[in-house]
């Protein structure tokens, strides 16, 4: 009973395929054999009436061809009728075969003397055309071809087995048609083997297409959501061309450019407000922090803060520390940036008095805004971040570190602009801050019109502090609200591009007339939401489709199992099926469209791929073909087309020597085998195995190197053969001209003269004394069988599927022409004759003159006629699937080298925001993003290298148009630092950011956790050897600078070594960055250093002096937030104790 209930598996890809094919493929061709057998139909009755026979006489021929008539209309508007098709396929194919089949039996029976060559012709024709034609199966084809054939044999053995023997030997005649039928079956099953093999293969290179076109999107899509989020949108373009020069160029070098600069993407920006905000007491707070509560702590807050500010049109700039500064009015104008930027400044702090209400951890944020005008964009070469550069930037950083905890800091430019919507008041401060205390202008404290409100309904939050405080440690505390805040993942985006499915959602599907019960979709990465089913409806298509488009749609959702790289396993189906079918995902906040832009996208770009296969489409208008010649519209594609390689052409030679071999045995069978053909034969025998020895001789080649040297060269015959079209069609051609010049041979040894003795007027039957030959010639039966050797001459010219349908047309041309000439005009008193002799005798006048197809000459021409068409239509469809199949495997070489272009920008991209090893935690076919990234390490060597003297440099006038030609010197001092990461020595180096005019980099984070405390100290803190020669050779390369600049500038550094946590946080703009006291003394190191000098803390000293380096003390120096610290400096006359290097000013 549960097998009764349970639903109904899909269909399977072969039946797929097999829809596909029989629908598309041969769909047309079976009305297209309805057509010419009805056409046939008529032009026997118009021969008849022509030739003056009277149709009346011949009640069994009438009777048979209106039967024929209405049969085959009707089947013609049953298949017309593509609903009908889709359900009863097989039993219509069924149906066609036994109505032609009873057409041949009746043909067999009507219109005279029933004779042992009657309708081999028209029987042949069924057996092909059942291989050729009919949208059945191999095997289902085989069985009707056979039956065919037996049931001709059988019929006429056993009639004219019990007629007197008044006719020549039955035996031969019997056997030459069972050649003929097994000659017939083999070209028709040999058609379809390769028909079927070549559509699957380019069925299946559609598909592949197909996928790769979705994994360009996809990789598309990366690329753009890569870019937007470390830059905007106008941004991006211009960068993304430089990066598509810099691969196609190669990886690291920069296209050549017109002058000495690095390419600069950096734009004025007037009428905008800039936010700064600090967070008060978190640097105390990490400290005791895990790295995975620190890198979560930092997601969550700086999350919320990028909420905040997508809410009131700010754009995040940098996450610095724990600092956190955005700009409203970029990249588009707004009126309002200063309200919008004071009002993310007012909800920032009620974050945190709400945090700090609900875990009662002493945090507070400090929120400083200024508005004016910035240069924006992105300088350097390496690790892109989008900044903004001008002396209004620096005033909102001042406006910042002189504020009050808790409340937001503005100028007076600020205050202007907000136009009254808040109620400030004055700062009234001394300002500790120099820059602002030399400016002397007036600051001011925004007031929160809902601060009170807050205080007086107090803080329910403080009940999980008041819970749970102690008993946890403030930070774990603090993380675990900070959870409930839900701030996306970084790159959490990417992963919904790749997973679009995100719901349980059931497909019905209708094949084959029938609905299937609905398939529910399981997402994996969703295991709490396997219980609930989903109940959904096909949505309307918003194209039209024929009815086969129909089936395919509804099957394709399920049929579909393309490779992905993934498993073979029920989840990965149904993620691969999610994949071509976006559209049925019910979660819109997590698809990029909704699903009408979907369907019009998604789907409607497989449909428009499957209804390119469809045979039809040859006869419209294309953008890749002519409609009428079949040529390819680009000149190139034709030409390559033309003179690509064809390995399969020895099977078409070796199966028209099949043909060629009937031809032989037909010939010997019902002629008494005269010398002279026998020595035809044989030549042409031997001409036929040297071209077979051509073809094949690649499969001899261990037999032929064994051999003398001298004919080592035989086995590349094949390959010339294969490779060199020329070649190809010279042999093609003259193959098929051998095999017509055979099946007429015969007629050569006939007499030229119409000297027929059976036409005599005083020749009787007996007189006759039965015989069947022309005085010293051929026996007469072999006109009938010469009819039939033409048309397998007909059948050798369709087996060379890839050969040009122009050169086929002038061939079938050339032959139907010969082979109407011969037995219509030349050899046409031979049929006479054969007749005269068939009819010796007879009593009844209305058998004096046979039917139509009971004439050989009448018989042959409308076979050789529905031959030619039946072929010529073959031959259009052949080449259009063959020029079909070499532009899919065209167009997918083309996809895939433009998918791994994108796949290389992609990755490009990734490393260009994070380290060569977390990029690949975030790209892939098995990304996650569950967790976040973080990782801590023992020993890692932080360098922060500034050039203060650029601070006196810049200057904005109408001269350095505002700034912009000082940020470009910058942006060639940082690029030119870049350039030194890309040297082996440098490789272990990584660049974590830069801040104006400072140089952040880091040695030791491709380190894996843990490794570092297991091996000895020298080893461990090895890099800093690293760093300290790169920050050598950051001097260097600053010098080269001063030179072609004519400037002064030096460069100053701090070095620190220790424990660190690195990280990846933010959803909006993702950022990886490292924390920890090391990163924070690093800073202090560079901050309160010498212009020329690297100072470095007495244990980085002790570490480098153990590697070979001199350091001397400076003395005890006070460093904020640390105290009294005892320095050291580098000495950088001698890196290392022995070979001189370079100095550092």
């Amino acid at each position: 009973m549960a097998r009764l209930f349970s639903p109904r598996p899909p269909p399977s890809e072969d039946l797929f395929y097999e829809t596909y094919y029989s629908l598309s493929q041969q769909y047309p061709l079976l009305l297209l054999l309805l057509v010419i057998v009805l056409v046939g139909l008529l032009a026997l009755l118009a021969v008849a009436w022509a030739s003056g026979r009277e149709l009346a006489s011949d009640p069994g021929f009438l009777t048979t061809m209106l039967c024929g008539l209405g049969g085959f209309s009707l089947l013609l508007s049953l298949a017309s009728r593509e609903q009908r098709l889709q359900r009863w396929t097989r039993p219509l194919s069924g149906l066609v075969w036994a109505a032609l089949l009873a057409l041949g039996l009746g043909f067999l029976f009507t219109g005279g003397v029933v004779s042992a060559w009657d309708q081999v012709s028209f029987f042949l024709f069924v057996i092909f055309t059942v291989y050729a034609m009919l949208p059945l199966g191999m095997r289902d084809a085989a069985a009707a071809g056979l039956a065919s054939s037996l049931s001709h044999l059988l019929v006429l053995g056993l009639y004219l087995g019990l007629q007197p023997d008044s006719q020549p030997a039955l035996l031969p005649q019997l056997a030459a048609n069972a050649v003929l039928f097994l000659c017939g079956n083999v070209a028709g099953a040999y058609h379809k083997a390769l028909m079927e093999r070549a559509l699957r293969a380019t069925f299946r290179e559609a598909l592949s297409s197909l996928h790769s076109r979705r994994r360009l999107d996809t990789e598309k899509k990366h690329q753009e959501h890569l870019l937007l989020s470390i830059l905007p949108a106008y941004l991006a373009r211009e960068m993304k061309a430089e990066i598509m020069a810099r691969l196609q160029a190669g990886q690291g070098s920069r296209p050549e450019s017109t002058n000495n600069f690095h390419s600069l993407y950096v734009k004025r920006h007037q009428g905008v407000s800039v936010l700064y905000a600090d967070i008060v007491g978190f640097t105390r707070l990490a400290s005791e922090c895990s790295p995975k509560e620190l890198v979560l702590m930092l997601n969550e807050l700086f999350g919320k803060f990028d909420q905040i500010a997508k809410e009131h049109e700010c754009m995040r700039i940098k996450i610095l520390g724990d600092c956190y500064y955005c700009v409203s009015g970029l990249p588009l104008s707004l009126p309002d940036h200063a309200i919008n930027c004071v009002r993310m400044g007012l909800d920032m702090c009620r974050a945190i008095r709400k945090l700090r209400a609900a875990t009662g951890v002493d945090i507070n944020m400090r929120v400083g805004v200024h508005s004016g005008s910035v240069l924006c964009g992105v300088i350097g070469l390496q690790k892109w971040q989008y900044d903004v550069w001008s002396h209004d930037v620096t005033l909102a950083n001042h406006m910042e570190a002189s504020g009050v905890p808790g409340r937001v800091h503005i100028t007076g430019a600020t205050l202007a602009l907000l136009a009254g919507a808040y109620a400030v008041e004055d700062a009234a401060m001394e300002h500790g801050d120099p820059y602002l205390r030399e400016l002397g202008e007036p600051t001011y404290l925004v007031i929160d019109p809902r601060a009170e409100e807050e205080d007086e309904k107090g803080t329910a939050g403080r009940l999980l502090s008041s819970l749970e405080g102690p008993k946890m440690r403030p930070s774990l505390l603090m993380t675990r609200y900070l959870e409930s805040w839900g701030a996306a993942k970084p790159f959490a985006h990417l992963s919904h591009v790749e997973s679009p499915v995100s719901t349980s959602t059931p497909l019905p599907v209708l094949v084959w007339g029938m609905r299937w019960p609905p398939v529910t979709l399981l997402p994996s990465h969703e295991p709490g939401e396997w219980g609930r089913t989903v109940t959904t409806h096909l949505h309307p298509l918003p194209w039209r489709l024929s009815s086969p488009a129909r089936v395919l749609l509804l099957t394709s959702l399920h049929t579909l199992r393309i490779p992905f790289g993934a498993e073979e396993s029920d989840c990965n189906q149904e993620k691969a099926l999610s994949s071509f079918s976006p559209q049925w995902s019910l979660d819109r906040s997590r698809t990029p469209r909704g699903l009408d832009d979907e369907l019009d996208t998604g789907d409607a770009k497989f449909f428009q791929v499957i209804e390119q296969l469809n045979s039809q489409k040859q006869w419209k208008q294309s953008e890749d073909f002519n409609p009428w010649t079949l040529y390819f519209r680009e000149k190139e594609m034709e030409k390559e087309y033309r003179l690509s390689a064809l390995p399969a052409f020895k099977y078409y030679a070796a199966c028209t020597f099949l043909v060629f071999f009937s031809n032989f045995i037909i010939q010997m069978l019902v002629t008494n085998r005269p010398p002279a053909l026998t020595i035809t034969y044989s030549i042409t025998f031997l001409l036929f195995f040297l071209l077979l020895f051509v073809c094949f001789s690649e499969h001899l080649t261990k037999c032929v190197l064994k051999g003398p040297k001298m004919l080592h060269w035989l086995p590349t015959l094949s390959v010339l053969v294969a490779t060199r079209p020329g070649l190809r069609v010279a042999l093609g051609t003259a193959t098929i001209l051998l095999v017509f010049s055979m099946a007429i041979t015969s007629l050569v040894f006939l007499p030229a003269a119409s000297n027929c003795p059976f036409r005599a007027p005083n020749v009787s039957f007996t007189a006759s004394n039965l015989s069947w030959e022309l005085p010293g010639s051929l026996p007469l039966i072999s006109v009938p069988y010469s009819v039939h050797c033409c048309v397998l001459g007909f059948l050798s010219c369709s087996l060379f599927l890839h050969m040009s349908f122009e050169l086929k047309l002038l061939l079938l041309l050339l032959w139907l022409a010969a082979c109407c000439s011969l037995f219509l005009h030349s050899h046409a008193w031979l049929s006479d004759c054969l007749i005269a002799r068939l009819y010796l005798g007879a009593l009844d006048s209305s058998l004096l003159r046979p039917g139509v197809l009971k004439e050989p000459k009448l018989m042959g021409a409308i076979s050789f006629f529905i031959f030619f068409f039946t072929l010529l239509v073959l031959a259009r469809q052949n080449e259009y699937y063959c020029r079909l199949d070499f532009l899919w495997k065209k167009k997918l070489r083309q996809e895939q080298e433009e998918t791994e272009t994108m796949e290389n920008l992609t990755r490009l991209l990734l490393e260009n925001v994070l380290p060569a090893h977390v990029a690949p935690q975030f790209i892939g076919q098995n990304r996650r993003n569950e967790d976040l990234y973080h990782q801590s390490y023992e020993c890692v060597c932080v360098l922060f290298a500034s050039v203060p003297d650029f601070k006196e440099f810049y200057s904005e006038s109408s001269i350095n148009h505002e700034g912009l030609e000082c940020l470009r010197l910058l942006n060639e001092i940082i690029a030119d630092f870049d350039e030194l990461l890309s040297k082996p020595k440098f490789s272990g180096v990584e660049k974590i950011k830069t801040i104006c005019s400072t140089y952040m980099a880091a040695t030791g984070l491709n380190a894996t956790s843990g490794q570092d405390a297991q091996q000895d100290a020298e080893q461990s803190c090895s890099h800093l050897g690293t760093m300290v020669e790169f920050a050598v050779a950051l001097g260097s390369k600053l010098d080269v600078i001063n030179k072609h600049s004519f400037n002064n500038f030096r460069l100053r550094v701090g070095l620190n070594h220790g424990p660190v946590v690195a990280g990846v946080i933010g959803a909006q703009k993702p950022q990886y960055d490292i924390w920890g006291n090391t990163v924070n003394v690093a800073s202090r190191m560079e901050s309160t250093g010498v212009l020329g000098k690297i100072q470095v803390t007495e244990e980085t000293a002790c570490a480098l002096q153990s590697l070979g380096y001199t350091c001397y003390s400076r003395g005890i120096i006070k460093v904020k937030g640390k105290g009294q610290l005892c320095t050291y400096f580098l000495n950088t006359d001698l890196t290392r104790t022995g070979p001189p290097s370079g100095t550092l000013g």
